[in-house]
């Protein structure tokens, strides 16, 4: 009878593989420690429960009337382990037959948490998943072993050191297991101390000013900037070398920190030990290198001046415009130097600016990545770069910021790759992240302005992919009654003309004390069409037709009436619209730097109505340093009727609420008739000043903030003077916010020069919802 070999695998718990040979002792007590080879006639596959015999078959690298040997049997239980199915697996050989005997492994049934508070169960079952451990895959415990530790880690990046977590594992029928993680979170740990040692020339709180890491505070329960994590310390030791880098502490370094935790794992001290070294002031700028023999043109660009204190933020800003003036030249990996040659004796540093301009490339293709709905051509007929052509950075950057000012995406980047094969060719990818451009406005009950109203609008920016517009309101306010269609094609020629159409039914019942029942009917269309003058510049011209009906009785207000005595109960005007925008801001949902100019003239002369209504606008952002934005809204309006022909009084500007001057009612400013009418003016002016500032806790996110304004401004009668005495003004705060259902705003203002015939509104609000 053949000897019998067993060879026995077993995994430990760093899934490393023990094999033993033993060799039984044959009939006649003979002993051997290998097989002879010899040639199979069966193999058979004893021990499974769930897996099919042909998974054992696929993995084993002998067939029947192959010639077995120690090796081959070697690398069936090698490969066998490999699949992570089997926690055990023996070969047994009978003769000519190779037994293949197999311990499955259990498979999860089920994984659940109990105890977690501070994570969401869904987003921990995805990350073990991730991890290798999900319902239907085979339960190691080795890697249970693992991923208690990976969840432990977690809940330290959320200061939780007291974290205890265990694992329970649960046999169920047919070899089945279910796996529950038991989850004590314990305390926050908090910190209590920061400690920034070192510091010779500023003061420790200063310094601490700079982190986002804070002690407790009383905000620290909704900002939670008193847990510690190491990706936080470590963003916060760079805003400290950043910040003193900018004043001239060229060799400051961070010699070392300490974490020190309580005992009760509540409570901890970080200690930041800094060596800040000494203040350089720059001696000269000297540039070395290949400039392309325009060193002048590269000279201009420098911000950085002998006698000023080294800032490196001034330095990586010189660096960036050679950079990108390389780029006009088609020299897309240009790389521009800034090396300090420091003078420790007596303070200075000159700056070296070393170019090395690689190669001149131009664009092979330009790709457009991430668009689901929007079609490529709404992207690609804003860009300024073409194909074919040599690569140009501006035109690149000009290009990015037209895309991004179309409003249809959240984030716009460029990216250039080399062509393979190639030394002077590059793809650009423009990658872009599409966000909902539906608006659905939906209100029903109390408005700032008109009690109990009914709103409904639909408006899509997107139409389809194309990049047209389409907008339908429907509005039953109090004051304000509208039906209106709008449609805008951005792209009516192939050169970027724009056209607009509009098509509305209007009535408008005049804001007024004594409640009487009188409107104004207003059914009109219009049509518009913009011209491109320069990549900033657009004039706009068009022509519309509007009839305006005076409804009521005879106790009008007095300007009503006499309007009425005039020309009648219906008056139609044709306006001739003829407008300039320039539009210079770096983002059209929320700015930071740049500016906005306006200009729009309505020219009424071949009908009833005959006057002249201008509107201007200038709005302008900056941001004085990081993170905060100011931002200023001017705008001046001016109508006045033409021949002998008055004034049209429905066309009357109209001040106060959001967009005007916050903090009073809705057009409740200006000028009020005989019957408690407000009937507005034929000027006005507003100025609007807001400090956007980030709201606690979200970092960066220009899309959540709080602001605080000041609003000053007023509309006058035809008979009424002019004087600065006259003008309203508000001050007050609110809360922006661009949110996944559509754009929040909302302030609360308090009037600080009004009259008593102003109707004082403090709360006022905006709301929309996306699809």
């Amino acid at each position: 009878m053949r000897p019998i070999l067993r060879i026995l695998c077993c995994l430990t718990s760093f899934r490393a593989c023990l094999v033993s040979v033993f060799l039984a002792i044959g009939l006649f007590g003979t002993s051997v420690w290998a097989v002879e080879p010899f040639q199979l006639t069966d193999i058979r596959v004893e021990g499974l429960q769930r897996i099919d015999a042909g998974t054992v078959f696929a993995s084993v690298p002998f067939r029947i009337g192959d010639t077995y040997t120690d090796e081959k049997g070697v690398a069936a239980l090698r490969a066998l382990f490999a699949t992570g199915l089997f926690k055990d697996v023996r070969i047994q050989i009978a003769g000519s037959v190779v037994v293949v005997v197999v311990e499955e492994r259990s498979i999860i049934s089920s994984i659940d948490f109990v105890g977690t508070k501070e994570f969401e169960k869904e987003a921990l079952v995805k990350a073990l998943k991730d991890f290798g451990i999900g319902e239907g895959q085979p339960f190691d415990n080795a890697l249970a072993d693992r991923a208690e530790q990976e969840l432990k880690r977690q809940y330290l990046t959320r200061s939780l050191y007291g974290v205890e977590v265990t694992t329970k594992v649960t046999p169920q029928e047919r070899n089945r297991v279910n796996v529950t993680f038991n989850v004590v979170e314990g305390s926050v740990a908090r910190i209590r101390e920061i400690r920034i040692l070192g510091s010779r020339d500023y003061s420790e709180k200063e310094l601490k000013g700079l982190l986002e890491l804070n002690e407790t505070g009383l905000l620290s329960f909704y900002t939670k900037s008193d847990r510690y994590s190491r990706t936080k310390l470590n963003a916060d030791l760079e805003t400290l070398k950043a910040w003193y880098l900018n004043r001239g502490y060229l060799e400051f370094n961070v010699e070392s920190t300490q974490i020190a935790i309580s005992p009760d794992k509540q409570d901890i001290s970080i200690t930041i030990n800094i060596k800040e070294g000494q203040p350089y002031t720059v001696t000269a700028v000297t540039l070395q290198g290949q400039y392309l023999s325009k060193e002048d043109e590269f000279k201009q660009l420098v911000t950085i001046k002998p006698g000023q204190i080294y800032r490196a933020e001034e330095v990586a800003a010189t660096t960036k415009a050679f950079t990108e003036k390389f780029g006009t030249f088609g020299y897309a990996f240009a790389r521009v130097e800034a090396r300090p040659e420091i003078d420790r004796v007596n303070g200075r540093v000159e700056v070296v600016l070393q170019a090395d301009t690689q190669r001149r490339v131009y664009v092979r293709r330009i790709n457009v990545a991430g668009n689901t709905k929007t079609r490529d051509e709404v992207v690609r007929r804003e860009f300024r770069q073409f194909e074919s052509s040599w690569y140009d950075g501006p035109k690149i950057k000009l290009s990015r910021d037209r895309v991004d000012r179309l409003g249809f995406f959240s984030e716009v980047t460029v990216d250039n790759t080399e062509v393979p094969g190639t030394s002077d060719q590059v793809d650009l990818t423009v990658s872009i992240k599409e966000k909902p451009t539906g608006n659905i406005l939906l209100g029903a009950g109390f408005s700032s302005a008109d009690k109990v109203s009914f709103t409904a609008s639909v408006k899509q920016e997107n139409v389809f992919g194309t990049g047209n517009y389409l907008g339908i309101e429907f509005n039953t306010s109090k004051s304000q009654q509208t039906i209106s269609v709008s449609t805008v094609d951005p792209y009516f020629t192939e050169d970027g003309i724009s056209r607009a159409i509009d098509v509305f039914y209007r009535t408008a019942q005049p804001i007024n004390s004594q409640g009487e029942n009188y409107k104004l009917v207003t059914p009109g269309a219009s049509i518009r069409f913009g011209v491109p003058f320069s990549e900033y510049d657009t004039v706009f011209f068009g022509l519309g037709f509007e009839q305006t009906e005076i409804r009521g009785n005879n106790n009008l207000p007095d300007t009503y009436f006499r309007y009425r005595e005039q020309f009648g109960p219906k008056s139609t005007a044709i306006p001739f619209t003829i407008g300039w925008s320039r539009d210079g801001r770096d983002s059209a949902l929320v700015p930071t730097t740049g500016y906005l100019a306006r200009v729009n003239i309505d020219l009424s002369f071949l009908a009833d109505q005959r006057y002249v209504r201008t509107d201007l606008q200038f709005q302008q952002y900056f941001t004085p340093i990081r993170r905060v934005t100011v931002g200023i809204n001017a705008e001046l309006g001016y109508g006045s009727g033409l021949g002998n022909k008055p004034y049209p009084i429905f066309k009357n500007f109209f001040g106060g609420g959001l967009g005007t001057v916050r903090g009073f009612d809705q057009g409740s400013l200006g000028q009020v008739d005989n019957l408690g009418a407000y009937l507005g003016g034929n000027r006005r002016l507003n100025v609007n000043t807001e400090v956007y500032l980030p709201f606690p806790g979200t970092g960066n996110d220009r899309t959540l903030r709080w602001f605080t304004y000041l609003d000053v401004g007023n509309v006058w009668a035809v008979e009424d003077r002019l004087s600065l005495s006259s003008l309203r003004a508000s001050v007050g705060l609110g809360f922006s916010w661009v949110s996944p259902v559509g754009p929040i705003k909302i302030s609360y203002g308090s009037p600080i020069r009004k009259e008593p015939t102003d109707r004082i509104q403090r709360l006022q609000f905006q709301l929309g919802t996306a699809f």
